[in-house]
């Protein structure tokens, strides 16, 4: 495990799932897709390993998400506010002092097709993304260290970070319908930086954290 990991892992109490908790995720087709909701699965399908996954630097909790009671839109909400017990451990092992709770729906965004477009734009972010799935499900697509898609398929009481710097996109599947609550250490921001983003120092550090660090592996 390289020293960027051990810090991640190094920042919370709380275990991470077991692989078997870990949500399902594959590499998608090649080229242009026609429908971002899909699965657009590869055939015959590859399927992409919670391990796999660790090495690009993500991380992943499974949550009681139907204990606990959360309201449909918040912007933003108090952390400080969670019952849940392991939340709140995350909450302050992680240093997350904002959050707010969305819900992306028709009925709930305007402009709900317009805004699910923004979000399938590869980009990158200057900190941590972190992502609570309260209800629904949705899809987050990551660049492997190989520059494939991985698509990883989140639901319901899905806690899961992206590591600041990895090129990602989002999109909800064919349920429109995704309720999840966003994580954020100090005041939030929210900008995204589209692809190329080869010169940004986030994007550096990710690249040299993980993507270089693998070659050497290799």
């Amino acid at each position: 495990m390289s020293e960027t990991e051990s810090s991640k892992k190094a920042k919370t109490a709380i275990p991470e799932s077991p692989d078997e908790e870990w949500p399902e995720a594959w590499l998608m087709m090649e080229g242009e897709i026609e429908d971002q909701k899909k699965e657009n699965r590869q055939s015959p399908n590859v399927q992409v390993t919670p391990a796999d996954m660790r090495k690009l630097g993500i991380s992943y909790w499974k949550m009681d998400a139907d204990a606990y009671e959360y309201p449909l839109k918040a912007v933003p909400w108090d952390p400080k506010e969670a019952t849940d017990p392991r939340l709140s451990q995350l909450r302050d092992d992680r240093g997350y002092s904002y959050a707010d709770i969305i819900s992306i729906h028709p009925d709930h965004l305007p402009e709900f097709e317009k805004k699910i477009k923004a979000f399938f734009e590869e980009h990158i972010h200057d900190a941590e993304e972190i992502r609570y799935i309260l209800d629904g499900s949705g899809y987050f697509d990551v660049r492997d260290t190989k520059d494939r898609w991985v698509r990883v398929h989140i639901k319901k009481g899905d806690l899961m970070t992206l590591p600041e710097g990895i090129y990602h996109r989002f999109t909800c599947d064919e349920t429109d319908y995704i309720k999840a609550m966003r994580l954020f250490i100090g005041q939030p921001v929210w900008t995204p930086f589209n692809r190329p983003q080869e010169d940004h120092p986030s994007r550096k550090a990710y690249v040299n954290g993980f993507i270089e660090e693998k070659k050497t592996e290799d």
